[in-house]
């Protein structure tokens, strides 16, 4: 199921310079309710590239509660991190996006906002 994450631009150089950093902890697997919560999300993402990506829309950009900081995720990045959630307990490792046009991302909750407002439209008819 793993075949469609991006490879590790790191794999296999002797020069990787995370091995400074010493071996990776297992992670801890999801809890049932983290796992069906990545799954839904999965299946989000699906359904917003559908409707965005024919729009020109990227994907998406998070605020990373982390360092405070917009992360720009294209639907490839980002379908492969929940994937390995959901396998591996754990997002990937993975490199920023290269100055990447905020234009070209939006929101979760414009993303999501956009389905509601094609789902009601085609209600309506």
């Amino acid at each position: 199921m793993l075949e469609d994450v991006p490879r590790d631009p790191f794999a296999d150089d002797p020069n990787d310079p995370s091995s400074a950093m010493g071996a990776l902890d297992d992670a801890e697997p999801l809890t049932a309710s983290e796992r069906d919560e990545a799954i839904t999300d999965l299946a989000d993402v699906e359904v917003f590239r559908s409707l965005l990506e024919p729009q020109g829309v990227l994907g998406l950009v998070l605020d990373c509660p982390e360092c405070g900081e917009q992360h720009f995720f294209d639907w490839e990045l980002l379908r492969g991190n929940l994937r390995q959630m959901i396998e591996k307990g754990q997002p990937q490792v993975h490199e920023p996006a290269f100055h990447p046009d905020p234009a070209d991302y939006v929101s979760w909750d414009y993303a999501r906002g956009y389905v509601d407002g094609v789902i009601d439209t085609e209600e309506r008819r």
